[in-house]
């Protein structure tokens, strides 16, 4: 067993198990991926504020979103294709999660299916909804997550057309990968991931395969996705999807303070800062930017969590500092998954806890709850971002 310290270490290792394309897949954005890098660098902007001489016994990073408890205010972010990191990767996600107390996201561009999940869990577990043309296959998958027992809906507002990632383009990305030559050279490099592949039956997009009109295998899905995420999709829709929905709703893709109202508005119980990853639109501002103005606008009236660059606990407590009430991991966890399954996501976990917990002591602070500006030493050029509103 490798000694594993930090989440870098975790990446090594996944990069030398997975196929290439869906490393890239993971570690990429649009275009030229300026606010991918941001996402993550933009951190390394804020400072933290020492301070000594306080008793630090009794800490604790417990807290809640949108009313859950959680172990740390950490929820795996919804990823498509985590089943193609490591074979029914959903399932082994969603199992640290339950295990380590905090939230779990599926995404509808999942290898497995809702029911998968829900059958390998005892928890509830959030669901992540694309909005599609096809309202009937929307409604039933509503059904079908609230049948599983889905205790929250995410729905992803900034993807109504898919923003150009070159390198997805160039390897032909598709799940399971076409065996081109290239494609083949690779996969014998990667035995491990090829063996773990033949052993189960879930290598197709399971929550759409069977379950749309017309799509039985992966060449029907593939024209079928080209043609339906929703470029029509409003606030209207918005409401309306709530309205069927029922439960709790989590609006993910928030960058702007005016979306912010607006999410206010149709009665969101959270929303989540957030651009995608730095896969949509190129040259957005990083998410951790962002949130100081959006706390600022709605932050009395709405939870506001915060995803986009996170890959420790010192970015973490920065986001809480910051003004978050939850954060959410991605690429963190699936750099743990694709480098070890399940232990390597509890890994990711634990690792991201241990430094939160290590980092807020050392500022003087006992708990997550009631987190502020006061531990933190902002940068000249970040507080002129950071304080434009």
């Amino acid at each position: 067993m490798p000694v594993i310290t930090e989440i870098e270490d975790l990446k090594r290792i996944y990069k030398r198990r997975v196929p290439k394309m869906f490393y890239d897949y993971c570690e990429s954005g649009s275009w030229t991926e300026q606010t991918f890098r941001d996402n993550c660098t933009d951190f390394d902007l804020i400072r933290l504020r020492q301070r000594v001489a306080v008793d630090m016994q009794g800490r604790s990073t417990a807290s809640t979103m949108i009313g859950e408890d959680v172990s740390m205010p950490v929820a795996l972010a919804p990823v498509g294709m985590t089943g193609m990191q490591r074979a029914d990767g959903e399932i082994h996600a969603a199992r640290a999660a339950e295990k380590f107390g905090v939230p779990f996201t599926l995404s509808t561009m999942s290898i497995c299916s809702i029911e998968d999940v829900a059958a390998h869990t005892s928890k509830p577990f959030w669901f992540q909804l694309y909005v599609m043309r096809d309202e009937d296959f929307v409604d039933r998958m509503l059904q079908r997550a609230k049948d599983a027992g889905c205790s929250a809906l995410v729905l992803t507002l900034d993807l109504q057309i898919l923003g150009q990632r070159h390198k997805d383009l160039k390897n032909g990305l598709s799940a399971p990968p076409k065996l081109t030559p290239s494609v083949m050279a690779d996969l014998a490099t990667k035995w491990g991931w090829g063996m773990d592949m033949l052993r189960t039956k879930r290598r197709d997009f399971g929550n759409i395969v069977g379950h749309a009109k017309g799509v039985s295998n992966v060449n029907s899905l593939m024209a079928w996705t080209a043609q339906q995420f929703d470029p029509q999709l409003d606030w209207e829709k918005v409401r309306r999807i709530k309205e069927k929905w029922g439960g709790k709703l989590i609006l993910k893709g928030i960058l702007d303070a005016e979306d912010a109202r607006m999410a206010l508005d149709v009665g969101a119980d959270a929303i989540i800062v957030s651009n995608h990853g730095g896969r949509q639109l190129d040259g957005a501002l990083s998410s951790i930017r962002m949130l100081p103005q959006i706390v600022s606008a709605v932050g009395d009236d709405v939870e506001i969590h915060v995803d986009g660059g996170i890959r420790s606990g010192q970015d973490v407590l920065k986001a809480l500092a910051m003004g978050a009430q939850g954060t959410y991991i991605g690429r963190a966890f699936i750099y743990g998954l694709g480098a070890m399954g399940e232990a390597g996501v509890t890994r990711a976990l634990e690792v991201i806890h241990r430094e939160l917990d290590l980092s807020m002591a050392l500022c003087g602070r006992k708990s997550v709850e009631g987190l502020d500006r006061d531990v933190l030493l902002v940068d000249e050029a970040f507080h002129r971002w950071a304080s434009r509103a």
